[in-house]
């Protein structure tokens, strides 16, 4: 039997204090200020046992870290003429910093300069680092599955799996180690280019992820009102300067694990790291699309992604978009019971809504609803783990209901094959359970736990408990649609 929507769930982890819960609606207020590390799980049939694995270029499981209510600004572009031809001529509103932007000397980004945003189309990352022709120009990776990748390639695929801008990864790996615009860098950084020098953390793509997940842990953490300090190298800590904004406050996390206080605030002061970065690229504030989610945010009607004529299961709740350091965008789902393990699933996995598809790579489909043929803008959907067999390609326009492809365990780190599901808004990871906007699934209504992965999907009286396993509680079928 389901429980209360507010009873805390049974977990095979050490559980985190809870505060007194105060009375609705001020708890999913303070359940939206909760970020998680994006891990994996599906269920084990016949037990409760939760297990937890890490999503691909991800750390492990840590502490919760706060969701983002995500009050700004934009304009929702519904779905419409769906082509995957980008339209060359389309403009969008780039605002020269004013007052909102320069309030504080200390900031060193605008928002959308730490973003996978509308700012960074029509970046030529591959251009840019030939352009610099510095050492990255020359520089090639092989990752663990084999895959050979450009220096460039490298820069690219991160700033498309965690979202964040390209031009702020190229700018911090030029300050961290002049791989960008030296052709001969210190022999030092050439394993731990982005500085930190940890086991585990080797090579560029390692180091990029580790960064991108940084930024994006300032990032939401200030944006949910969680992150109100940085912790130094040196154990010291930093107050964050009331009216920072999270871009910049991203950039001071990013520099927070690495330096002690006298270094960070050298290079978090002018001409520190903000001269290198205008050398580069010029003025980020001129670069600024502000602001990038509206306060009446509304997500377009979604359904379920699969043959509501099958039982699928809910066994994730909110939890990192991408790593730990993103919003708690994601929900897990299981398909019917057919085998355990990572053998790829017979169900399909099929769109939630019409879109464009406009990555399908490395187990991972994203669709833009606004048929723009960008994913840096409007509303997009990740389809996490879809096995390459069958998998929908980029480029193609599907119906809602339209095949994606079918649940494994492939592009991430997983204990059995289930389909990891997330929203982002111009680039911004979107919380489940934002306030305006939250995770709506055929009426069915995300709500977060103060854990990740706990979690329950609401619908009038009725309520689904996020559960790694074949139960009662978290299976959702056609009788209850």
């Amino acid at each position: 039997m389901p429980v209360p929507i507010l009873q805390p769930i049974a977990c095979g982890c050490t559980p985190l204090a809870r505060p007194k819960l105060p009375p609705l609606p001020v708890v999913w207020v303070l359940f939206t200020l909760l970020l998680g590390a994006l891990a994996c799980s599906r269920p084990t049939a016949g037990t409760d046992n939760r297990m937890r694995v890490t999503q691909k270029g991800g750390g492990a499981v840590g502490g919760a870290t706060p969701g983002v209510p995500l009050l700004q600004g934009g304009a929702f572009v519904s779905a419409g003429n769906l082509t995957p031809t980008p339209d060359p001529t389309r403009t969008f509103q780039v605002v020269v910093p004013g007052r909102q932007l320069q309030d504080s000397a200390a900031k060193i980004i605008p928002d959308s300069e730490l973003v996978y945003s509308p700012s960074t189309i029509g970046f030529d990352v591959a251009g840019t680092v030939n352009q610099f022709g510095g050492y990255l120009s020359t520089f090639y990776e092989t990752d663990r599955q084999g895959t050979e990748r450009s220096g460039a390639q490298v820069v690219e695929i991160v700033a498309q799996r965690y979202s964040v801008n390209p031009r702020l990864l190229l700018a911090l790996l030029e300050y961290q180690s002049g791989w960008v615009r030296s052709s001969n860098p210190a022999q030092g950084s050439l394993t731990f280019p982005m500085g930190m020098e940890r086991g585990g953390k080797e090579g560029l793509l390692r180091q990029l992820n580790w960064a991108a997940d940084q930024l994006n842990r300032g990032f939401y953490g200030w944006l949910g009102g969680s992150l109100n300090a940085v912790v130094l190298a040196d154990g010291s800590s930093q107050p964050i300067e009331p009216g920072m904004n999270a871009g910049t406050v991203g950039v001071q996390a990013f520099f927070a694990e690495l330096l002690g206080a006298s270094a960070w605030q050298s290079t978090l002061q002018p001409p520190g790291f903000a001269r290198t970065y205008r050398e580069m690229f010029g003025d980020p504030f001129a670069n600024a699309f502000d602001p990038l989610v509206p306060a009446d945010l509304q997500q377009p009607p979604l359904t379920f992604m699969w043959d509501t004529r099958e039982t699928w299961y809910f066994t994730g709740g909110p939890h990192g978009g991408w790593d730990a350091g993103s919003a708690w965008a994601a929900v897990d789902f299981a398909p019917p019971n057919e085998q355990q393990g990572c053998a790829v699933a017979q169900a399909w996995v099929t769109a939630g809504a019409a879109g464009v598809i406009v990555r399908a790579e490395d187990g991972a489909v994203t669709q833009d609803l606004d048929g723009d043929g960008f994913e840096q803008t409007g509303w997009t959907l990740l389809y996490m783990h879809m096995d390459n067999s069958e998998r929908v390609a980029a480029g193609q326009v599907l119906p809602a209901g339209g095949r994606i492809g079918h649940p494994s365990c492939e592009g991430g780190y997983s204990n059995a094959s289930h389909l990891h599901f997330a929203r982002r808004y111009n680039g911004v990871w979107i919380a489940a359970d934002n306030i305006s906007a939250p995770l709506t699934l055929a009426g069915w209504t995300a709500r977060a736990a103060t854990r990740e992965y706990d979690g329950w999907l609401v619908k009038g009286d009725r309520q689904l408990e996020a559960w790694d396993g074949y139960t009662d509680i978290n299976a959702l079928t056609m009788l209850q649609n």
